[in-house]
């Protein structure tokens, strides 16, 4: 049974969930400290790139660090959009009885099942193979109760293309053909951008205000505790970040 989603759905949605991204984005740097990022990073790398100041040192390793996890929250972010949506057009849900499913929802008589992941580069082969584990065990519960369906797993990419779906085990659907399958709107890809948008001005403020402050309190640890005479002190960085444990 296919249910109507509207865009006021979707904006709706965002305007109650979206607040949790941009205080999450926050939270991460009020309790973010400079040995925890400098324990994370390559120091080699920002030393080849011939890194002169305490500030500039600071804000590298700082947007590396928030970039990733920027892209986990908001990934979390769009699974739950994308729950949502297949929810109110299809009555999907987030399977709690079938590990790593994210989504089950049926379709014309044929069940689903998705990994979601918000863009398609996301995993090793470790990784992967555990989503085939994933999928293979959910089919079997499945289709041990649903003997006349098929079972058809999907590893889900919010963002993206993948020009070759047909991986055997899962079929992998990215951008578009994701949206598309969870919804039936071959526009909802673009249709969300809008919506996403919602005070983003304010939080982005909020935000940057935030930050200014972390990095002048990061510049001034940082210059306190790794730097001698006002030069950049490589060795001592190497040295915490590197140095085996006595």
């Amino acid at each position: 049974m296919r249910n109507n989603l509207s865009k006021k759905d979707i904006t709706n949605y965002v305007k109650n969930n979206i607040d949790k991204f941009h205080n999450k984005r926050i939270e991460k740097l009020e309790n973010l400290d400079l040995h925890k990022i400098l324990k994370r990073k390559n120091p080699y790398l920002y030393k080849a790139k011939n890194i002169l100041t305490s500030q500039d040192f600071v804000t590298h390793i700082l947007d590396a660090f928030l970039q990733s996890q920027e892209e986990t929250l908001f990934g979390e972010f769009l699974e739950g959009l994308a729950v949502f949506v297949c929810q109110k057009v299809f009555n999907g849900y987030k399977s709690e009885r079938l590990e790593g499913i994210d989504l089950e929802f049926v379709k014309d008589s044929t069940i689903y099942i998705v990994e979601i992941k918000s863009g398609p580069n996301w995993g090793n082969s470790s990784q992967i193979k555990k989503m085939k584990e994933n999928f293979s065990n959910a089919k079997k519960i499945l289709q041990s109760e649903n003997k006349d369906q098929a079972v058809i797993a999907i590893n889900g990419c919010c963002y993206g293309v993948e020009v070759n779906p047909y991986k055997r085990e899962y079929f992998k659907y990215c951008g578009q053909e994701f949206w598309e399958l969870i919804s039936d709107n071959e526009n909802l890809y673009t249709e969300i951008i809008e919506p996403l948008g919602y005070k983003a001005k304010e939080k982005n403020e909020a935000f940057l205000s935030a930050y200014a402050k972390l990095v002048n309190k990061l510049t001034y640890s940082f210059t306190k505790e790794f730097c001698l005479d006002g030069v950049i002190n490589w060795t001592k960085i190497v040295e915490f970040n590197s140095q085996k444990l006595s």
